[in-house]
């Protein structure tokens, strides 16, 4: 657009001085046949008249000057500026009056020429009438114009860039109410947009579906493939715990027992270690998908404290749980949260704790924390 409108703008400015030049020669052809028509031969000499009204004419330029000179038949000067040169062209201008620039003075002026023929007895040849004018009004009225112009583009150019503006805005307006229903959606809802939009973005919306069809296949294949994991690997530790624990009986002397405790103690250690995988696992893949809600962190620690607490635990560890009456209300995945503690209570267990856990759930300056001591 702004290419656009200086290209428009140096095409005023030619047109204006066009325009402008156009007018005022006229002014000057008329005011130099006038004079023209002043010339007369009386008593064998050539005289000439000068009309007022030739200079009312070009009086219109009020900032103008204007020069003249008319020329006999023998090429001198009978009245006006004689250093106004005669235009190189004017020779070959016939009988119709030439338009040229020039200048006079130091300035740069429009110069008009006229001959009148003379067949007198006395006199006979060709008489020529130059009149000048200055070109200041000429370039006002130019200046005018373009500037005429000039505010103009730059109206048409606002009206422009606020249509532009309006059009786009609401052309993107399905796109906008798009982006808003995907942003409302549940991070589980991956069924297809059924939002209207305009034909020219019904590719748009059909790619998405597409994506989230393919994404819904990905997603479900994930999840099929931790149960899939959790069952198919928990199931093997389960029976090769309970075959060693079989095998115990059976074991006999020093040397084959030890070697027996070191087998359990790393078969409960993988079994751990799968659980804490998978269970990684899980809160990772809810962390994407899951939309938080308000659960109540009392309930769900001591759900956790009491899944984690193992029965076989170490009769001389003291654990304690403790927690206020009411329910403690925060935002988040109850599973994840469940997790999550019951995790840190077995570290806590397994490599923390010497003689005491306690676990506790406190609420200090508006933030609710669980803490475990050891």
């Amino acid at each position: 657009m702004a290419a656009g409108a200086v290209i428009l703008v140096t095409a005023a400015w030619y047109y204006a001085r066009a325009a402008a030049d156009d007018a005022y020669d006229q002014l000057l052809v008329g005011a130099v046949l006038q004079m023209t028509e002043g010339l007369a031969v009386e008593e064998g000499e050539l005289t000439v008249s000068l009309p007022v009204s030739a200079f009312e004419l070009l009086g219109l330029a009020g900032q103008d000057r204007i020069f003249y000179r008319v020329i006999d038949t023998a090429g001198r000067t009978l009245t006006g500026y004689d250093d106004l040169a005669l235009p190189t062209e004017a020779g070959a201008a016939g009988d119709r009056p030439l338009v040229t620039g020039g200048r006079h003075g130091g300035e740069a002026v429009r110069m008009a020429v006229a001959s009148r023929r003379l067949t007198d007895a006395a006199i006979s040849g060709t008489a020529r009438v130059v009149v000048a004018q200055t070109e200041r009004a000429r370039r006002d009225l130019a200046r005018e114009l373009t500037l005429w112009v000039v505010g103009l583009v730059a109206v048409m150019a606002a009206v422009a860039v606020t249509g532009t503006m309006l059009a786009i805005r609401y052309a993107l307006r399905p796109v906008r109410g798009m982006g808003e229903a995907l942003g409302r959606r549940d991070p589980q809802d991956l069924t297809p947009l059924s939002t209207d939009v305009p034909r020219e973005l019904a590719p748009f919306v059909g790619s998405i579906n597409h994506f989230m069809g393919r994404l819904d296949q990905r997603v479900g294949g994930l999840q099929r493939f931790i149960a899939d994991a959790a069952h198919q690997i928990r199931t093997p530790l389960t029976a090769l715990s309970a075959q060693i624990d079989l095998l115990e009986p059976a074991v006999s002397g020093d040397e084959g027992l030890r070697h027996l405790t070191r087998v359990q103690d790393r078969l409960r250690e993988l079994a751990r270690l799968t659980n804490q995988l998978l269970s990684h696992a899980m809160v990772t893949h809810r962390a994407d998908v899951v939309q938080l809600t308000a659960v109540d962190l009392v309930d769900v620690t001591r759900r956790a404290f009491r899944s984690a607490i193992p029965i076989t635990i170490d009769h001389d560890t003291l654990v304690s749980f403790d927690a206020p009456p009411r329910p403690v209300m925060v935002l988040g995945d109850p599973v994840s949260l469940r997790e999550a503690v019951a995790n840190c209570i077995d570290n806590a267990l397994t490599h923390g704790v010497m003689s005491r856990l306690e676990v506790r759930v406190v609420v200090r300056e508006g933030r609710a924390v669980i803490e475990g001591r050891g």
